[in-house]
């Protein structure tokens, strides 16, 4: 895979990673969207821009399993991106709002990896670099989900996600080598659906 030369790591950013494997996984995304961007808008740096324009949305992919137990359906996963963060987010608070979003909408945590209603991950948050509880920023085992790069990827796949214990490397290219590796299927980029961005 081709991409344009890397962009500055995105310690400006902030990223959400979305998913959901029961019930009806696309209308629990498309449910949750409008809420979680009057949660995250106001993280934005106040400019010319608007707020809601800084917060891209990826499409939706279809994803196999990772971990968890045997037979669970697969996943809809997508990421949503804010540009242009505060440098003073609370990540906590904001984790917990999203755990608070995950309650509203049935999710209850009954064992690691398992299948879910709606799973909502902090992936990172500025430039903070955090372990504090469950909250680790960025997200550990962000460069090697698949289901996590090719959502970012579909937004820039020139991003650089800010991991400050690898070399900065683009999301195109991390997926790229993810999926050369093997281990998990491609996700799968569903056509568009109504009430969610293109």
């Amino acid at each position: 895979m081709t991409v344009p030369p890397p962009m500055a790591p995105g310690t400006d950013m902030l990223a959400v990673a979305l998913g959901a494997n029961l019930g009806d996984p696309a209308a629990m995304l498309v449910a949750v969207r409008p809420l979680l961007a009057e949660l995250l808008t106001p993280l934005a740096v106040s400019s010319v821009v608007a707020p809601s324009s800084r917060l891209r949305w990826s499409p939706l992919f279809r994803t196999a399993p990772v971990g968890g137990p045997p037979d669970q359906p697969d996943y809809l996963n997508a990421v949503a991106l804010l540009e242009g963060v505060r440098p003073d987010p609370d990540p906590l608070a904001l984790l917990l709002e999203l755990q608070e979003l995950e309650r509203r909408f049935g999710r209850e945590r009954r064992e690691r990896w398992g299948p879910r209603l709606l799973d909502l991950d902090l992936l990172w948050c500025g430039e903070h670099v955090c372990r504090q509880g469950e909250l680790e920023l960025p997200h550990p085992r962000l460069a090697e989900r698949a289901f996590v790069l090719a959502p970012l990827a579909a937004i820039d796949p020139a991003l650089v996600p800010p991991l400050p214990d690898q070399l900065p490397r683009c999301c195109g290219d991390r997926l790229a080598d993810l999926l050369t590796a093997g281990g998990e299927p491609p996700p799968e980029r569903l056509a568009p659906r109504p009430g969610w961005p293109e």
